[in-house]
Parts: C-alpha cells; sequence; structure tokens
C-alpha cells in the first residue's frame, strides 16, 4: 500500500520539475540556448505558489524555481514537533482548502504536504533543486543565475520570507567544544541534547516553543531582554476557536494595520523591528514549568556563557534563538536602503521596473508573512505584472510598426 507520501509525489511528478535533466545538459550557458519567461518567481513557499496561481490565471508563462527537493521542505525541515499557530480553516490558500478539521492545528509536515498537493492540483511549473545565485539584468530584462545555468525573464519575483540566513553571535564559536550549540533552524528534536542543563538565547516564539518541549528533561535558562509581548488570546481556547481567532487575523492583521491605515503606519516599524509577540506558550507557562528568565549573553568566559549581570552559566546545551537576516546578498541591484532591507512600495520596486517582493514581513500588512494574508499580496502583484506586460507588448508593437 503507498504511504500519503508516496501518492502526492506521484500525483506531483508531471507538473515539478526537478531539474536534473536541466543540470546534465551542463546548463544553458549560450545566448541561443538560454531559457526566457515572462516572469520567473523565486521561491516555491506558500508565497511562490500564490504568486504562481495567479500568473496561471492570466495565462502568462512563467517559471518557479525552489533550492529544496520537493516542495514543502521548507515547513518539513523545521523541528519535529512544530504545529502551526493558525488554525486550519485559516492554512489554506487561494483556491484550495486545508484538508483537516477547522479548528485543529496543522504538522509542519502536513503543511509541507499541503503546498506539494496544490502545487499539483493547479499544475504549477516549480523547478526544485534549483538555487538562485545571482540576479541581476542585461539587456533590458533581468537574468537570474542558477546552480544550473542562467534563465532570462522580463520580470521577477522573490516569493521569499525574511528569514533565510540564521544570525549567530561572533563569540559562540568561543563557547567550549563540549557544549552542545546550534541555532534553532538547526532544532529538531530533544534527542539531540547532552543531558543537562540548556540555555536558550532570545525569548521569542521559537525560544518559547523549544523551552517548553526541554522543560520535562532539562533545566532551562532563557536568555534575553524584555519579553517581546504576547498575543491578547489563546488560540486553543473556545472564544477563539469561534470568534478570536478570525477577528484578529482576518480583520486585526489583514485589514486595521496595513501600510494604508494611519495604525498600520505606525505599528509597521515596531513590528519590523522587534519580535513577534508570543502566541502559543506565554510567559506564565514558562514560568509554571520552571524556565528561569536570565538577562542577555554578552560574551563568553572560560568558555562557557557570560552574561551581562557578570553572571557564568553553567550549561552543557546552547540553543541560538537569535533570528535570521534577510539572506538577499545575491540581489545585485540598487535595490537595497542603508540598513540594507529591501526597498519596496508595498512589493513593487520602483528603482528596479519588473521586480518585486511577496512574502515579507508587513510587505503591505500584518498578514503578508501569514499564509492565510499572502494571496492578497500576490494577486496585487500580479495584476502589477500583467499590467507592465500589457505595456511593455504595447509599446514594442509599436516600435514594430514604426519600423
Amino acid at each position: 500500500m503507498a504511504t500519503s507520501a508516496e501518492k502526492s509525489a506521484a500525483r506531483l511528478e508531471p507538473f515539478v520539475e526537478s531539474g536534473e535533466a536541466f543540470r546534465r545538459l551542463g546548463g544553458l550557458e549560450s545566448p541561443a540556448a538560454r531559457e526566457r519567461y515572462d516572469v520567473v518567481v523565486i521561491g516555491g513557499g506558500q508565497a511562490g505558489l500564490s504568486v504562481g496561481y495567479y500568473l496561471r490565471k492570466r495565462g502568462l508563462r512563467f517559471l518557479i524555481l525552489d533550492a529544496s527537493e520537493r516542495v514543502g521542505d521548507s515547513w518539513r525541515k523545521r523541528w519535529d514537533s512544530l504545529r502551526l499557530f493558525t488554525p486550519a480553516k485559516l492554512d489554506g490558500l487561494v483556491g484550495m482548502k486545508f484538508p483537516a478539521p477547522s479548528n485543529s492545528f496543522p504538522t509542519k509536515d502536513e503543511m509541507g504536504d499541503y503546498l506539494e498537493a496544490y502545487a499539483a492540483k493547479f499544475e504549477l511549473p516549480v523547478r526544485t533543486r534549483t538555487r538562485v545565485e545571482r540576479l541581476f539584468q542585461r539587456d533590458g530584462g533581468f537574468v537570474v543565475k542558477t546552480n544550473a545555468g542562467e534563465i532570462e525573464a522580463e520580470q521577477v519575483v522573490v516569493a521569499m520570507a525574511n528569514f533565510q540566513n540564521h544570525k549567530l553571535p561572533s563569540f559562540a564559536r568561543e563557547l567550549r567544544s563540549d557544549i552542545v550549540q546550534m541555532h534553532s533552524s538547526d532544532y529538531r528534536n530533544p534527542a539531540q541534547l547532552r543531558d543537562g542543563g540548556v540555555l536558550i538565547v532570545g525569548g521569542g516564539n521559537s525560544g518559547a516553543e523549544i523551552a517548553k518541549e526541554l522543560s520535562g528533561a532539562h533545566e532551562i535558562w532563557m536568555s534575553g531582554g524584555r519579553p517581546p509581548g504576547e498575543a491578547p488570546i489563546r488560540m486553543d481556547s473556545l472564544a477563539s476557536r469561534l470568534v478570536l481567532a478570525r477577528l484578529l487575523m482576518r480583520v486585526v492583521f489583514h485589514r486595521l494595520l496595513t501600510v494604508k491605515t494611519p495604525m498600520g503606519r505606525k505599528v509597521r516599524p515596531k513590528v519590523l523591528n522587534h519580535a513577534t509577540p508570543l502566541i502559543r506558550v506565554k510567559g506564565k507557562d514558562l514560568a509554571a514549568l520552571g524556565v528561569k528568565r536570565v538577562g542577555r549573553v554578552t560574551g563568553v568566559a572560560d568558555g562557557r556563557p557570560l552574561l551581562e549581570d557578570g553572571q557564568v552559566v553553567d550549561v552543557t546545551n546552547v540553543i541560538w534563538c537569535t533570528g535570521f537576516h534577510p539572506g538577499f546578498s545575491w540581489i545585485d541591484l540598487p535595490v537595497f536602503n542603508e540598513r540594507g532591507e529591501a526597498d519596496h512600495e508595498a512589493g513593487v520596486v520602483t528603482a528596479a521596473p519588473g521586480l518585486y517582493f511577496v512574502g515579507l514581513h508587513f510587505l503591505y500588512a500584518m498578514s503578508s508573512a501569514m499564509i492565510h494574508g499572502v494571496g492578497r499580496d500576490a494577486k496585487r502583484i500580479v495584476e502589477t505584472i500583467a499590467g507592465r506586460a500589457r505595456s511593455v507588448g504595447a509599446q514594442a508593437q509599436l516600435l514594430s510598426v514604426a519600423r
């Protein structure tokens, strides 16, 4: 009997390109052999697939590139016990409901399988195992250089979140070699750790979730500044299931907190520069589990973590929940501000016409990087893409007639 994963893979085979045949050709480097598309979408997660859905409806010739082995792997590679913060009724992309009880909280593997099935259902041309190494312009168009060769496009959508490369303090390498240390992106389950205490550096959602999981078997210290605040509701409460979750996600995050409202414009800088409030695991939950709050880690003393108050923490494990860099250094275009952030207007890059972002935190609204909110941004960006394509086509036709 075939497993669900095997059935899903069989359904996807006609639609998802692995890139192997592409690589067997040795890459496409000559101008005559290069692939050309109306649009190339970089990233095959929920943002890229949402963009693909609308590009398909517009009839544009496009390709979605993703570095993973399979569609949905960005979810499958997270820690084993991870569940989404939002219920299944809010976890579906446009055109396809999430196949689970509406008030259940899907696992990360279920989310990965859902994205894979979504790509198959709408026959989205996803080329996996294709890592983008450079994006630049040549002869008035965009060139996407990948590990398998160059692809040309009239327009490009970078459909990726801000969280691509993990951050670690420079002094992390000074910890004793017998201390197990890892970034939260590398954490999978408690079996990776040694017996003894665990220092979790960073008090956001990842740190809180991991601290809860480890608290039964380890003494836990959580390091950081002031906690980032908490969501005003419990997502698994009866009131939340009936009313509050939809009110918070669909109304407050989706409609009130946007770049178009005074409230949204006021809140946006704070959201972009601070950790997301705790959603599932609250501060009092951690206190009840015996998690000890300590100050910031400022360095290393005798190979052990040193806190800002001079205390040295004697632990055998350190998990760095210290965030991520955007990871967009491969974009070789003048589209970043002095802080190194992508400079755009609700996803449209004015400094490089034809380039767009989808999936960034608070791109247009608080919900922009959330599963239930990314579809609206994708639709709006594709409408802009289609309008530009018509304009460029009309200009080309006029030039042809003039000649």
